[in-house]
């Protein structure tokens, strides 16, 4: 019996049956997230904002660090036939971190820093620096983190894991810009309606930015239960900036005695910092295109310029409030609960 060869006209027919089966996945490709965060920071020592009285000084450190709400968003999409790469982007943020002290007394309160060589509506800055009736000091802190990640899962994703493997492996590489700013109100109170009162403000921040590497691992332990964790890695530039002046409260700036210049510097320095961070979570996948999550989040940042170490203790000229001092670390930390559609 006699067979046409099905190739006899230099023609492609079609793809044979069959061929592909089971490489390409038609899981949903894009996915996208929104969690809650509640976090909080490790602060340095702190520097003195009084001479000691009676026992009692106040410091920077005493504002402590509360533990404010913040949000985390990310989006993404999954490419090729078996959906192992991936491109995601990442953003979270918490705002108004920070906490105040305060102290009053009946003795006078002599303030740290002094300002021989300033000038305020016409009188020496030492009548609002010294012989107070009290002191209060502010922070006000922000965490700001944006990435963008490339993603190579080893296996199958982890939402879609057979059954017969529990575990997953992903690499991610990518570019991370981090930012650490805080600002410190120092509130010098005269006691005197007739003077008025001097604040001395101090504003420290941080934009980290540089090449990332990280993984996550995943791991089945219930059908619809996964822990995970994702450690990630970076060093990067780090543009610090600084500004620190004495003024009051209605935002008149003092002046420099020497050269009648508002006295308020702004300075810069351009440093490597390094940053580390975990997450480790619970994910619960609902069905295939919804899991919801909660964990906890631990970041390292290092060598990086602190509102506290840009404390003087004598303002006499522009160049005694000028210059950054690097050199110090934080812990950022705290938890999050979200969700995740994919679609």
């Amino acid at each position: 019996m006699y067979v046409a060869d099905p190739l006899a006209g230099n023609t492609f027919a079609a793809m044979p049956v069959g061929v592909g089966d089971g490489l390409a996945k038609s899981w949903p490709r894009w996915f996208a997230g929104a969690s809650g965060l509640v976090m909080t920071r490790t602060l340095p020592a702190g520097s003195a904002t009084m001479q000691p009285l009676g026992g009692v000084q106040l410091a920077t450190g005493d504002t402590g660090a509360n533990w404010p709400g913040g949000v985390d968003l990310h989006l993404g999409r999954w490419f090729g036939m078996r959906q192992q790469h991936a491109v995601e982007l990442i953003y979270w943020g918490v705002y108004q971190l920070g906490g105040s002290a305060g102290v009053t007394s009946s003795d006078a309160i002599d303030a740290i820093p002094q300002a021989p060589g300033v000038t305020v509506a016409g009188q020496p800055a030492t009548a609002f620096l010294t012989n107070l009736a009290g002191q209060q000091i502010s922070r006000s802190d922000v965490i700001n983190d944006i990435e963008i990640n490339w993603v190579y899962s080893l296996w199958d994703r982890p939402e879609f894991l057979p059954r017969e493997r529990a575990v997953n492996l992903m690499w991610l590489a990518g570019f991370r810009f981090f930012q650490v700013g805080d600002q410190l109100i120092l509130q010098n109170d005269t006691g005197n309606s007739s003077l008025g009162d001097l604040d001395f403000n101090v504003a420290t921040n941080n934009n980290i930015y540089g090449a990332q590497v990280g993984a996550k691992f995943d791991w089945r332990f219930l059908p619809a239960l996964r822990l995970n964790i994702v450690p990630k890695f970076m060093i990067g530039g780090n543009a610090i900036t600084n500004t620190s002046g004495l003024m009051q409260p209605d935002g008149a700036y003092g002046t420099f005695t020497a050269d009648g210049s508002p006295a308020k510097v702004h300075s810069t320095l351009g440093v490597f910092s390094w940053l580390g961070s975990v997450d480790t979570g619970l994910a619960w996948d609902v069905t295939d295109h919804w899991t919801l999550s909660l964990g906890y989040r631990v970041v390292g940042v290092g060598n990086i310029a602190q509102a506290d170490g840009q404390w003087p203790t004598s303002i006499t000229s522009p160049e005694s409030l000028s210059g950054v001092a690097a050199g110090s670390s934080t812990i950022v930390h705290g938890g999050f609960a979200g969700f995740e559609g994919r679609y």
